[in-house]
């Protein structure tokens, strides 16, 4: 399986990075061929300019200020995000990249009246993502897991309609002992070693 990990933090020495090497090496672990975008290293504006957005609707001309991007999303099996949830949802450049990658009319078709979404990335057949969060997961079901549904369910309508979902989370990271650390990242290892 082709499997597109977007990796999301700027402190390279961050647990953040520990997550990703541990995702890398389980899918690895498992044979399958990987593409990580580290959108920190690759120095990725998540910014949508005036002229970008004016041509967001416009099919192919959409596509030409990420067409590098777009096309590795194209050729994934699964897509895997690993980064960390700052106020209850995606760093702000990962959420950029959402915005300016995941276009219509390669994306998904626009909605119609009384038509749901078109899926176009039904290549995708495994969406996971792995985070860390600061709230205890009490609150993070009080506040409704908006992070979770941006990337699962948001993303979850324009991929294959019966793709695998995968949420792993670390809560109360602020307070999470070593021990605590380390038992995640060797489950998050071995649930990718089992993809």
């Amino acid at each position: 399986m082709r499997a597109l990990v977007v990796y999301c933090h700027p402190v390279a020495e961050s647990f953040t990075a520990g997550v990703r090497d541990a995702v890398l090496r389980g899918l690895r672990a498992a044979g399958h061929e990987v593409d990580l975008i580290d959108l920190h290293a690759e120095g990725f504006d998540p910014v949508m300019g005036r002229d970008e957005r004016l041509g967001y609707h416009e099919p192919g001309i959409n596509v030409l200020p990420v067409a590098g991007y777009l096309e590795r999303v194209k050729r994934a099996e699964a897509l895997i995000f690993v980064a960390p949830t700052w106020w209850y949802g995606p760093p702000a450049m990962l959420k950029g990249w959402l915005d300016r990658v995941l276009v219509p009319h390669e994306t998904f078709g626009m909605p119609q009246p009384n038509r749901p979404l078109e899926r176009r990335l039904t290549n995708i057949r495994v969406l996971a993502a792995v985070t860390s969060l600061g709230s205890p997961w009490y609150w993070w079901l009080w506040i409704g897991q908006p992070g979770r549904r941006i990337l699962l369910d948001g993303i979850g309508g324009i991929i294959h309609p019966r793709a695998k979902k995968l949420w792993l989370a670390l809560h109360s990271m602020d307070s999470a002992s070593a021990s605590s650390r380390a038992t995640f990242l060797s489950r998050v290892e071995a649930r990718f070693s089992r993809l």
